[in-house]
């Protein structure tokens, strides 16, 4: 199994705990991609809680209301309203009027916002190549597969 060592490395400890050692595995793997994804962002003045927004706003049909982005990032409405405000203030959002209702008021992604979303995912494409670099052809095949395997649905 593979636990933390020294404050962030893995070490190996000799247990027979498959269950554990994929979830330390998994998880060390995923931290890394973390941290990969907020630096890719960082040159670009973009933190996490930002590109959520972003990509959020991204995969909606229209323009969205503050209450419905928070629902969606499952954070609070005010916690959205800053966001809202220092992406609109960067240019990656602008607040439109609803059509519907004049009191209210909608968020829309501009195209400086896509620009910046598709700098992000070239640079955390490019750092997920690094990662499968490290793998030969075949490995980096047999992985995508097991990884295929293990995330569709259970049978039956």
């Amino acid at each position: 199994m593979w636990l933390p060592h020294n404050c962030g490395t893995l070490a190996a400890v000799t247990t027979h705990d498959d269950p554990g050692e994929f979830l330390e595995l998994l998880y060390a793997v995923v931290r890394g991609l973390h941290r990969d994804a907020a630096h890719a962002g960082s040159p670009l003045g973009t933190t996490p809680g930002q590109v959520r927004l972003l990509r959020t706003l991204s995969r909606c049909d229209g323009p969205r209301r503050l209450g419905e982005l928070a629902v969606a990032l499952d954070v609070a409405p005010r916690s959205v309203t800053s966001k809202v405000d220092q992406a609109e203030e960067d240019g990656w959002v602008r607040r439109v009027d609803d059509p519907n209702d004049r009191r209210a008021t909608l968020v829309e992604l501009t195209e400086e916002g896509r620009a910046v979303l598709d700098e992000i995912a070239a640079r955390r494409q490019s750092g997920a190549a690094e990662r499968l670099a490290r793998l030969d052809a075949d490995e980096r095949a047999r992985l995508l597969d097991m990884l295929r395997r293990m995330g569709a649905p259970r049978p039956g």
